[in-house]
């Protein structure tokens, strides 16, 4: 592609720039706007500067890939209410062996789940447990935050729905989702391995330490905090009768009689209480007459007396026994609900969960991503039967706009010809046919992902990378893309600022109430550094 003018050269860079430092720091003292507001001005900027006009612009936002982010946004928040990530919680507390099979643990379910759920999901809905889980084991958090993310980025490489990026690969490419798992599953497995035994040769003498020279007397967190968020709900207090065997007797058949009228019949269980509240009152009433009328009685009236305490005694019996009898009602039909909404909760769960399979089935079976997303996606509001706009609004829009701004901005970048004219130099010497060209082809991905983030990276040089490799053997064209998607999703892992994974979990560490803790930069890329460049010059020999 040849050079635009120099006036929109110079423009389109300036414009690209903006962007691109408000993307990679979004709170600069000079224009403190962030990420989403950053990518619409470089957009704007664009179009002002008319390095591209307002119609290439709108023709610039890929709807596909904007489909299948939100689709797969929706079914997460879903699966949240569902408690899957819940039960992830318990996967990492479940019968746990000692720091290092934490370790590895957390490895493991990070990288399962960021597969299917997306990297970010992982990072927001796991942070707080991991962090619970080292207190309560008394052990250093940053191992195991690093673990988290570290593995939530390597394992997000293995399906198009692990990562923005994928996403945008696995639609420019045509990949199906079955082939592009196939093919990335290998290195992701191994990269995940790799990743675990580089955080335990690290940190083995730490972890052991920590687990020799544990605290006893130091503060642990409960079993029930670190595997869900939720509180026991109160159990109702029973108030104190007489044991019969006649009364339970008459309540069971009592109960039998009456249980075909009462589920559900909330109107009743008001009447009830109204009713035993009454009776108690009749029945304090009546007792205090009767300790009046023995305390002014005289010896001569004291048969008559006698006489109408007995007879008083017995409405006051019938009324207890009328109260015993409304309040093992009310109990009944509390009980019953009580169950109907548990086995309603569990049913209404299994659906979403079959209804996420199926959606992972599609996309195996090689069907439209976007439209099986977003059709999971509507299924999923259509079985809560409620109003929709609470779940909806826990979707990251701010995201969707970002990805509107950067399809514009990048692609106002590439009108220019500078793109073109550094790929024709880095060409020649980044062949994937062989062991050389494929380094150098790694290392400008790395460097680049890590400069201008991973998803302009991909949108800058996806097409290039194809074309060239196209043009050595149409096998190799998939290979390229795959590639593409591995290295550009393992280089996040390069230091802090590298993904927004790791950015979530330095976040939620720190901000994270009784819990927090301070995952540094230098932290990370002391272990980020030598785990990036193995698990991806390792991962390079397996992509198919």
């Amino acid at each position: 592609m040849a050079m635009a003018s120099t006036v929109k050269v110079v423009l389109g860079s300036i414009a690209f720039a903006i962007f691109w430092v408000l993307a990679v720091f979004p709170a600069v003292p000079f224009l403190p706007i962030g990420r989403t507001a950053g990518s619409l001005l470089g957009a704007m900027l664009m179009v002002i500067f008319q390095v591209i006009t307002p119609e290439v612009a709108y023709d610039a936002i890929d709807l596909p890939i904007l489909g299948l982010l939100f689709g797969t946004m929706v079914v997460s928040v879903y699966l949240e209410r569902a408690d899957m990530f819940k039960y992830l919680g318990k996967l990492l507390a479940w019968k746990s062996m000692g720091a290092k099979d934490l370790l590895c643990r957390i490895c493991l379910i990070s990288a399962i789940s960021s597969a299917f759920f997306t990297n970010d999901t992982t990072c927001v809905v796991l942070t707080e447990f991991v962090l619970k889980i080292a207190r309560q084991h008394n052990l250093p958090p940053h191992p195991f935050l690093l673990a988290l993310a570290s593995s939530a980025n390597i394992g997000s490489s293995a399906t198009p729905i692990g990562n923005p990026q994928n996403l945008v690969i696995a639609v420019d490419s045509k990949i199906s989702f079955g082939n592009f798992l196939i093919g990335v599953l290998p290195a992701m497995l191994v990269g995940v391995s790799l990743n675990a035994l580089i955080l335990l040769c690290m940190y083995w003498k730490l972890l052991s330490i920590q687990k020799d020279t544990e605290d006893a007397a130091m503060e642990v967190v409960p079993e029930e905090e670190v595997v869900s968020h939720r509180f026991s709900p109160a159990t109702m207090s029973h108030l104190t009768s007489l044991n019969s065997q006649e009364w339970n007797s008459t309540f069971e058949s009592m109960n039998v009689q009456t249980s075909p009228n009462i589920i559900g019949n909330t109107g009743h269980i008001e009447a009830l209480r109204n009713r035993i509240s009454s009776t108690e009152n009749e029945i304090h009433e009546a007792s205090s007459g009767e300790f009046e009328s023995a305390r002014d009685s005289n010896a001569s009236k004291q048969v008559t007396d006698d006489g109408l305490s007995q007879r008083k005694e017995k409405p006051t019996f019938a009324m207890r026994f009328s109260s015993m009898k409304a309040l093992d009602l009310m109990q009944a039909l509390e009980g019953k609900e009580e169950v109907t909404a548990r086995w309603k909760g569990m049913l209404w769960k299994t659906c979403v969960y079959l209804i996420t399979i199926g959606m992972l089935i599609a996309l195996l079976m090689g069907l439209n991503m976007s439209w099986s997303a977003i059709t999971a996606a509507l299924a999923l509001v259509v079985l809560d039967f409620k109003d929709a706009r609470p779940s909806l609004e826990k979707v990251s829009y701010s995201l969707l706009i970002f990805f509107c701004g950067m399809f514009i901005t990048v692609d106002g970048f590439n009108k220019t010809g500078i793109p073109s004219a550094l790929w024709e130099f880095v060409e020649p010497h980044a062949q994937i046919d062989h062991m050389g060209g494929l380094a150098v082809l790694a290392l400008v991905i790395l460097v680049l992902s890590n400069l201008a983030s991973n998803v302009p990276t991909v949108l800058l040089l996806g097409a290039r990378v194809a074309a060239s490799a196209a043009a050595i053997s149409p096998a190799y064209e998939k290979k390229a893309w795959l590639i593409l998607a591995w290295v550009s999703t393992v280089a996040g892992n390069l230091s802090l600022l590298g993904s927004a994974a790791n950015l979530i979990v330095c976040e939620q560490a720190r901000r994270s109430p009784h819990l927090g803790y301070n995952l540094s930069f230098w932290n990370h890329i002391k272990f980020g550094v030598p785990s990036t460049l193995i698990v991806t010059a390792v991962g390079l020999m397996l992509i198919k």
